[in-house]
């Protein structure tokens, strides 16, 4: 038996543990795996593109655990009532192969990703950091808007988005949250005077969502939208001018904001600043960019996180994943009518 968590599941799983105490608990379980990580077996995601999207698994393993997700990106998918991003996925054992935990990965995906830019950010942002721009309104906005205030304490946000419905559901999921909001009528609009400027669109083309004009000195960009090959949001004027970093070079040099500057371009991995083995913002007033795209290891942290949630909350079922003959050498056994229990009982009933 295999422990699953649906996404009501998950939901569940952290209304328990309460935000307050989720967002620095999810953030302390990715800097563990982060300073780990020569630890781990990676690679870049295997994507399979479309006209319409992409389709990627993302592995990542050290050697006790191994992890993957299954995650596409569709834009379109809006136009069809269906969800951008989708994703599911799994904890397995090394010692012996067997998977021993499935969860649904669409919210877990969502709150991974913010929290590693609340990660990022607690090290590259300037420390009196409290004004967010927020461009970009869709479904990752409220995670990152949560877990900045949480981690960084960034409590006012000045929103933007090309939608006037986006403003709604979003103003409408932050009520209460004890953040203050400011519509701005433009990206341009939106990055004036912020300490932090989030861009997290969702378009599939390159953009040019943020210029270098439109940035402050001292300020942290933190690039979330950028993610697949052709896809970009920062112009390369504003790369030239930052120090940026990255979770992993190889991936982000294919699907950043950085796939727009020579290979050789100098970039930083956030594990290494995690490590103190580099270090992050080199003065007041530099600009910093972390060129998030996602990487398997943040996947895998979470999914330790929700293991471990599921385990302490009682939350989540068991479900018969994989084959499980009696003697494991006889796998054709499963296939006797007399060893399926629907089998069994279909005779019972009928007196057989």
């Amino acid at each position: 038996m295999v422990a699953f968590l649906s996404a009501r599941d998950v939901a569940q799983a952290v209304n328990r543990l309460g935000a307050k105490a989720f967002w620095p608990r999810l953030v302390d379980y990715l800097r563990e795996d982060f300073k780990a990580w020569s630890a781990f077996d990676k690679s870049p995601r295997f994507a399979s593109h479309s006209p319409g999207g992409v389709i990627e698994l993302m592995p990542a393993g050290d050697s006790r655990t191994f992890a993957f997700k299954y995650v596409n990106g569709h834009p379109g998918n809006t136009q069809l009532c269906l969800q951008t991003v989708v994703a599911f996925g799994a904890l397995a054992d090394v010692a012996t192969g067997y998977p021993i935990f499935l969860s649904d990965m669409t919210l877990a995906t969502a709150l991974r990703t913010a929290a590693t830019s609340a990660l990022a950010a607690s090290h590259l942002a300037r420390p009196e950091s409290r004004t967010m721009a927020l461009i970009g309104l869709g479904a990752q906005s409220e995670f990152q808007a949560h877990a900045f205030h949480a981690i960084l304490g960034v409590d006012r946000l000045r929103i933007f988005d090309i939608d006037p419905e986006a403003f709604e559901k979003f103003e409408r999921n932050m009520a209460g949250s004890g953040v203050a909001l400011t519509r701005c009528d433009s990206a341009r609009d939106a990055a004036r005077g912020a300490d932090i400027v989030t861009t997290v669109t969702a378009d599939k083309r390159r953009a040019t969502i943020l210029t270098a004009d439109m940035v402050a000195p001292g300020a942290h960009v933190n690039g979330v939208g950028g993610d697949c090959p052709g896809k970009t949001e920062l112009a390369r004027d504003l790369l030239l001018r930052s120090e940026i970093f990255v979770e992993y070079a190889p991936q982000t040099r294919i699907e950043g904001d950085i796939q727009q500057l020579p290979p050789d371009h100098p970039v930083t991995e956030l594990h290494d600043v995690l490590a103190g083995r580099r270090s992050g913002r080199t003065s007041p007033d530099a600009i910093t960019i972390f060129d998030s795209v996602g990487f398997a290891i943040e996947d895998f942290s979470v999914l330790r996180l929700l293991r471990d949630l599921a385990r302490e909350t009682g939350v989540g079922s068991e479900i018969e994943l994989i084959a499980a003959p009696v003697n494991p050498k006889d796998l054709f056994s499963l296939l006797r009518p007399e060893s399926a229990p629907a089998v069994r009982r279909e005779a019972a009933r009928q007196g057989h």
